[in-house]
């Protein structure tokens, strides 16, 4: 008898591990798509030389692109000790964590446990008379639950584990990206700073002279009061734009020490003249914008996040098959507990399905569709607002470039200006107040020519930045 129970117990338990594993078939989830971004990739830097490049300027390394060793000294610090860039890592360790346990989603669960129960009972009660009043129970137990991917919950619920993953990392690269172009942007105006300061202190000595010139043909009766007071005046202007410059050279070195998690400090650099980017400006077809820039790659990550949330929420309308085991030994003595007779064991199989359930399984799909839809959305409005970025960074390039042209002519055109307000002078053909003119136009040319090379310098480190370069 005995064993014909064993018999249909092994025969129905085979039956029910057979259907289990034929339902796994049945998957109503759907595989994620790159949705078609050709309306936003046509034409999507605004420029008449369509890209057709399959590499772009994000391929070359920083070290390539940045050669200042200064410069590439503080990026080294920087990508090593900046907190912003130790708090994306951590966050890419939690993600991490989170998916393994979606890994672990095809795995049972397992619990063990074990109890000792003592019952005082009532000596007048059927079961009180038996035990003589008391019973003891020693148990112990091993729980074991596995959910079948029938319709493929599991799987999707994994995967968005894996793409929260990956957003966490495109982010830490979004940082790097970022960081870079924050220690560049924020080195080379120190260089700029550092140019505008030479000027306006030699103008400053200049200018000091001139009063102490001036005054003593005042007082030989060769010049008036007005063109000394002239002079001061225009001493003055020079000394304060020397304390602007000045302070804002302290502003940049505490930036850049935030930049470099350091205390506020000096920084050795180098000269602005110096500088020089000659890394080929190549934009690459802006396709590439969907593997070189972290924004947009973790963007469409919380996209396939979403769409896979939606899966798992899809699956919630079907029933869920759970196989549950339970084992162990279980004995009212407890030199008996360890013993073969106290054995026991259950297997139990169970289907669900949601009938009602005040909507929350309809509410959950619909929700999820909509934050589906808002990732999508998300997604592509990164792309474009890389787009703008690369196209303003390279117009700002070429603007930049020919702007420098006709600034260096200026500060040329007012030296030679300067030069012969100096001789028209001396010759009696000029007044004080033109030479006067002449030098407070040129200080003003020469510290714009410095800006503009500043802003040429800059518009080929937002390039690099916008097309995604910097973190590989």
């Amino acid at each position: 008898m005995k064993t014909v129970l064993n018999k249909r117990l092994f025969f129905r338990g085979g039956i029910l591990v057979f259907t289990v594993f034929t339902l796994q078939s049945c998957i109503v989830s759907k595989d994620y798509e790159r949705p078609d971004l050709k309306d936003e990739t046509e034409n999507l830097y605004r420029t008449d030389n369509l890209p057709t490049d399959s590499l772009s300027m994000a391929d070359v390394s920083w070290k390539e692109v940045f050669t200042d060793p200064y410069l590439v000294q503080y990026i080294e610090e920087g990508l090593e000790n900046n907190i912003d860039i130790r708090i994306a890592l951590q966050q890419i360790i939690a993600g991490e964590a989170y998916m393994k346990q979606g890994n672990a989603g095809y795995l049972p669960t397992l619990n063990g446990g074990a109890t000792v129960t003592h019952q005082e009972l009532s000596k007048n009660s059927q079961f009180g008379s038996f035990f003589n009043g008391s019973l003891e129970q020693y148990e112990m137990v091993a729980n074991l639950s596995w959910e079948a991917d029938i319709w493929g919950k599991i799987r999707s619920n994994k995967r968005a584990f894996q793409a929260s993953y990956l957003k966490s990392v495109a982010a830490h690269q979004a940082v790097k990206t970022k960081l870079i172009e924050s220690i560049a942007t924020t080195y080379y105006r120190l260089l700029a700073l550092d140019a505008q300061l030479k000027i306006t202190k030699q103008t400053v000595e200049t200018r000091e002279n001139s009063v102490a010139t001036i005054q003593a043909l005042k007082d030989a009766g060769q010049e008036t009061q007005v063109a000394v007071d002239q002079n001061i005046a225009q001493y003055n202007n020079a000394r304060a734009i020397q304390i602007d410059i000045e302070r804002e050279i302290f502003r940049a070195e505490n930036t850049l020490s935030i930049l470099l998690a350091k205390q506020p400090q000096n920084y050795e650099r180098g000269v602005l003249e110096t500088q020089e980017i000659t890394t080929d400006m190549k934009l690459g077809v802006p396709y590439l914008l969907l593997r070189n820039r972290p924004d947009v790659m973790a963007a469409e990550y919380n996209f396939i996040q979403s769409f896979e949330l939606t899966n798992v929420a899809l699956t919630n309308f079907y029933p869920s098959l759970t196989l549950s085991a339970s084992g162990g030994f279980q004995s009212l003595e407890f030199q008996n507990w360890f013993n073969a007779n106290s054995l026991f064991a259950n297997l139990v199989g169970g289907l669900t399905q949601p009938i009602f359930n005040q909507r929350k399984v309809r509410t959950q799909h619909e929700v999820s569709k909509a934050q589906q839809e808002q990732a999508l959305l998300n997604f592509k409005r990164t792309l474009l607002e890389a787009g703008k970025e690369v196209s303003e960074a390279l117009y700002t390039y070429d603007a930049e470039t020919e702007k420098f042209i006709y600034r260096r002519n200026e500060v040329e055109a007012l030296r030679r200006a300067e030069a012969n307000s100096e001789e028209l002078l001396n010759n009696g053909y000029a007044t004080y107040l033109d030479l006067l003119t002449v030098r407070q136009n040129e200080l003003a040319a020469e510290l714009n020519s410095i800006d503009t090379k500043l802003e040429q310098l800059l518009s080929v480190v937002n390039l690099y930045k916008a097309l995604g370069g910097g973190w590989k």
